[in-house]
């Protein structure tokens, strides 16, 4: 739990919350899909996910409003590294902070409860917003792929980052001990 933010798991009532958000165009347009999802897709993947052990997600929920979702993924426990996702659906909650929080509090669990050693993400070089979340996050460029995404029309560039938990140690704040 953040100052804002909350991360619960999933219950019964979110995957149809999922349907409308992944029918949205402007929610889509940096996620690389190329058509909306039924809601037995919807169930299926929560269904999925919730029974893999190499999977976590998360509900995004800020005020008692559920805006989004937000998961560690392709979990390799031997060499301790997972890849990063998160969908802001509810548009009402964009450009507010919702998601560099959410990124802080999955990135805080991933080294301090699961031990993972580092976290990946890739998104869209055009999409700011989520780069700058996850450089708040601590996430470092690792390289761009060139023209790797075809959407609206034409290739987008794939920026691909990671964090390290060392790093991300480093940088938290010292706590000093009451005494």
């Amino acid at each position: 739990m953040g100052e804002r933010v909350t991360l619960r798991p999933a219950d019964d009532s979110d995957p149809p919350r999922f349907v409308p958000w992944f029918a949205d165009m402007e929610v889509t347009r940096w996620l690389g899909r190329r058509s909306a999802a039924a809601l037995y897709q919807e169930l299926d993947f929560f269904k999925k996910v919730g029974e893999s052990k190499n999977d976590i997600m998360w509900i995004i929920d800020v005020a008692g409003a559920t805006v989004g979702g937000i998961g560690i993924h392709e979990i390799d426990w031997l060499d301790a590294h997972g890849v990063t996702g998160i969908l802001i659906g509810d548009k009402s909650y964009w450009r507010q902070g919702i998601a560099s929080e959410a990124m802080q509090l999955r990135t805080r669990y991933a080294f301090r409860e699961l031990n993972l050693r580092k976290l990946t993400t890739e998104v869209y070089v055009d999409n700011v917003a989520s780069r700058r979340a996850l450089e708040k996050a601590g996430y470092r460029t690792v390289g761009i792929q060139k023209e790797h995404f075809f959407s609206g029309g034409g290739w987008h560039d794939k920026w691909i980052a990671e964090v390290l938990r060392a790093d991300w140690e480093k940088a938290q704040p010292v706590t000093v001990a009451a005494g």
